[in-house]
């Protein structure tokens, strides 16, 4: 099993300790993006990095292009997301917080970040496949997250944001401007899925804990 690090995940408290700046959030990508609620600010990938570096002071210093490997813990039930690879088609790759522990690549991904557009693209390191958003989707299954891409265009772009007060961080869709939400309450195959269909972190069901993981 691999060992995973947890994120420092306030950044004023690395402000304090560092006397790095953080810096403003950035603009929109998208004009349809719902508004950043009151407490929480963007996450570029400076400052991913560098929330990272000082979890754990061992891990080699990682090349600037070279996105951080993460694993996403919800807030909502404390459980790890999870790539589902061997689900069948519509839903193979489905994005769900199922899993007690970080057991391997299926609960581990690259986060890819984008400047031009100030976003990240999630790659899946179960099968090297980027997370969409299904927008195209209906019912319960509607903006459902899949790892099922190739490349990454505007359906597998997403905002980070960080909240000091809460230690938690928030994924935004910049294809619907929602923001990400683990179902809690589902049941059946979909129990736990990822879904982009909030239109603010009203609480825990849109909040992650971030966790950095060793090669």
């Amino acid at each position: 099993m691999r060992r995973t690090t947890s994120v420092l995940l306030s950044l004023s408290a690395l402000v304090a300790v560092t006397g790095l700046t953080v810096p403003a959030a950035v603009a929109a990508p998208v004009g349809e993006r719902a508004a950043v609620p009151a407490g929480w600010e963007a996450v570029d990938a400076a400052d991913l990095a560098r929330v990272t570096a000082g979890t754990d002071g061992r891990r080699a210093p990682r090349a600037a292009a070279e996105p951080e490997r993460l694993a996403l813990q919800s807030a909502r039930n404390n459980r790890f997301v999870a790539t589902e690879v061997s689900y069948p088609a519509p839903n193979t790759g489905a994005q769900r917080a199922r899993s007690t522990a970080v057991g391997g690549s299926w609960e581990s991904y690259a986060f890819e970040w984008d400047e031009a557009t100030a976003t990240y693209a999630l790659r899946s390191l179960a099968n090297n496949r980027y997370v969409a958003v299904e927008k195209n989707y209906t019912g319960s299954a509607k903006n459902i997250l899949r790892a099922r891409s190739t490349s990454a265009g505007s359906w597998e772009r997403f905002a980070l944001y960080y909240n000091a007060d809460l230690d938690r961080y928030a994924l935004q869709s910049t294809l619907n401007g929602l923001f990400v939400t683990m179902e809690n309450s589902y049941t059946g195959s979909l129990q736990y899925v990822l879904r982009a269909r909030s239109a603010e972190v009203s609480g825990s069901w849109e909040q992650f804990a971030l966790y950095s993981i060793d090669a």
